[in-house]
């Protein structure tokens, strides 16, 4: 039986992940050309010319003499950590196939468990401003899930209406082949028309074919100009198995294994940043060894997201 060559495509090294960014100069020099790829761009001034101060990460404008960290008005914003600490995360996250727990983050890095869970938070941030625009076409399964609301953590009413469930709609877009290409995964506040309309704005280009259950909510992506498909596929474990709806259905149960085992417990507040970190990685599962640099090129253009923003999200839940 052949290797499949995504499981079994080489990804980045450790030692590799070493050279290019086991020191604090070359963090600096990457988020350098990330942030000003045609050259460095006053902020103050327009002006185009300006140089790196001697042990401070700052770029000096040769012109007005205005001071810019590298970090100002990106996801770094305001940090006290090392650059290479980043670095080393953002490798932890993407090389990880179900994600790393900020216990376990805080181990490898070296920190507390405050700035594990901080620095982890931030990233996640930076994946779902990332996936926020990108839309399926073509083909697409869709499906309706819950995270959350274990009966065994929480005494009550089991199914649909347990407590703690935080409702959301998987798809997957597929070639002509039946291939997965991309995943699209959104929070959403109930299965209703109006709720799978704005899905369907959000995430489906206007002409895909869409393929869902029963469901009778699903029949509002024609809103936007999609067609639809009804396949009853039941319940069970024969209803999982169901070829129309096998990589929507292959994705969910990755989804929960993952979020299950590696977390054990996600609050309902940061689901939708924990969703979008398994979404970014699928996404770009095809190029294991450069989504680092594309995650890196990404918070550069992330606005900032501090600790009080984590939190309000959290109240809100």
């Amino acid at each position: 039986m052949p290797r499949n060559k995504i499981q079994f495509q080489k990804g980045l090294s450790e030692p590799e992940f070493e050279r290019l960014y086991g020191r604090e100069e070359a963090c600096f020099r990457a988020l350098h050309e990330l942030r000003w790829p045609d050259g460095f761009v006053c902020p103050s001034c327009g002006h185009k010319k300006g140089h790196q101060l001697e042990h401070r990460q700052l770029v000096q404008c040769a012109c007005c003499r205005t001071q810019t960290s590298i970090t100002a008005g990106t996801i770094f914003h305001s940090t006290k950590l090392p650059l290479t600490t980043w670095f080393r995360a953002m490798y932890h996250l993407t090389q990880s196939k179900n994600g790393v727990s900020a216990m376990e983050l805080m181990r490898r890095l070296g920190v507390s468990y405050n700035t594990a869970w901080l620095v982890k938070q931030k990233l996640m941030q930076t994946m779902k401003e990332r996936e926020a625009s990108r839309k399926l076409t073509d083909r697409i399964e869709i499906d309706d899930a819950y995270l959350g609301g274990e009966r065994a953590r929480k005494p009550g009413k089991a199914g649909r209406g347990a407590e703690g469930k935080t409702p959301f709609i998987a798809a997957v877009q597929t070639d002509r082949d039946g291939r997965p290409q991309r995943m699209a995964l959104q929070v959403v506040d109930g299965f209703s028309n109006d709720e799978v309309s704005a899905f369907a704005k959000a995430k489906l280009v206007p002409g895909a074919d869409v393929y869902s259950d029963g469901l009778a909510c699903f029949g509002a992506v024609i809103d936007h100009g999609c067609s639809h498909t009804v396949v009853v596929s039941g319940g069970g474990r024969r209803a999982a198995q169901k070829p129309t709806f096998k990589w929507v259905n292959t994705a969910l149960g990755n989804i929960k294994s993952a979020l299950t085992g590696t977390y054990r417990q996600v609050s309902p507040g940061h689901r939708p940043r924990y969703l979008a970190e398994f979404q970014y990685r699928f996404n770009r599962r095809h190029d294991l060894a450069g989504i680092l640099k594309r995650l890196a090129h990404s918070t550069v253009r992330t606005p900032p997201f501090p600790y009080r923003f984590v939190k309000l999200a959290e109240s809100h839940a």
